[in-house]
């Protein structure tokens, strides 16, 4: 005997908000009518006017109020989510995990090819940003040092990406300090502790070779780079003017790990 599927259910309108929202960052407005076409609702005069989210979701309601189904929802987030239309994989990412995070409260969510697939609802906030963003599961794929992510625990539960690359800057001057007694930050802290015009306290090898200076210097540059680009400006100025993208973090952070394993196995000098 055959099993016949049932057609989704309607999806809440907060939620067709949610999604209509996250699939809109996606999309530009002279492509939301093929976008839409398939759900056969056309648009009433003067809707290019409106705001991107607001014009999906109009569709979305209309035919999901003609149907009694969640069908059209389902169908305009498999058409937005194709890989093809995205210029790069973290582009098609950084969508795909805005747009779980909505889903994840209906039983959907969009798989590595695009496709839309049922599973397990989501019922908290917290348990939605975690199963949406694989940004932590990427992060422990890279095998990022602990440390790292003991710093910035908090902020990646909440996909705060500007924070979470500024708590684990902080992570490296920390471990400076613990490893040598010495105070200060920044720039400054790297001088008095890693420098070899000062004698170096934290040594990343022998130095008595050129090459192995050359590598201090480096690493002395690296550690001062990434106060200066991230952790200084990201401090200072405001969010809105700082952004920090997935795929910018996933970068930094990956850099302070190395930048942590180094300082495990480095030779202390007193």
């Amino acid at each position: 005997m055959s099993q016949t599927t049932l057609p989704p259910a309607p999806f809440p309108a907060t939620s067709v908000e949610q999604i209509c929202r996250a699939l809109a960052e996606a999309v530009t407005g002279p492509q939301i009518p093929n976008l839409i076409a398939p759900l056969k609702i056309p648009e009433p005069a003067g809707s290019e006017r409106q705001t991107k989210w607001k014009r999906l979701f109009n569709a979305v309601a209309e035919r999901q109020n003609r149907q009694g189904d969640g069908k059209a929802m389902l169908r305009l987030v498999g058409e937005v989510m194709r890989p093809v239309r995205f210029t790069s994989t973290l582009a098609f990412e950084d969508t795909r995990s805005a747009v779980n995070e909505a889903l994840l409260y209906s039983g959907y969510k969009i798989l590595d090819d695009g496709r839309v697939a049922r599973t397990t609802a989501a019922t908290t906030v917290a348990e939605a940003q975690q199963r949406a963003d694989d940004l932590r599961a990427e992060l422990s794929r890279r095998g990022v040092h602990p440390d790292v992510l003991h710093f910035c625990r908090a902020e990646l539960m909440q996909r705060n990406y500007f924070h979470t690359v500024l708590e684990a800057s902080k992570s490296v001057a920390d471990k400076l300090r613990v490893l040598t007694g010495e105070n200060g930050d920044g720039s400054g802290l790297v001088d008095k502790t890693c420098s070899i015009g000062q004698g170096p306290r934290v040594a990343f090898n022998t130095l008595t070779t050129e090459w192995e200076r050359s590598e201090q210097n480096g690493l002395v540059m690296l550690m001062k780079g990434l106060f200066s680009t991230f952790r200084n400006p990201s401090a200072h100025a405001p969010k809105v003017l700082w952004a920090t993208s997935r795929s910018d973090a996933l970068d930094v952070l990956t850099l302070i790990s190395m930048l942590h394993r180094r300082l495990d196995t480095a030779i202390l000098h007193p």
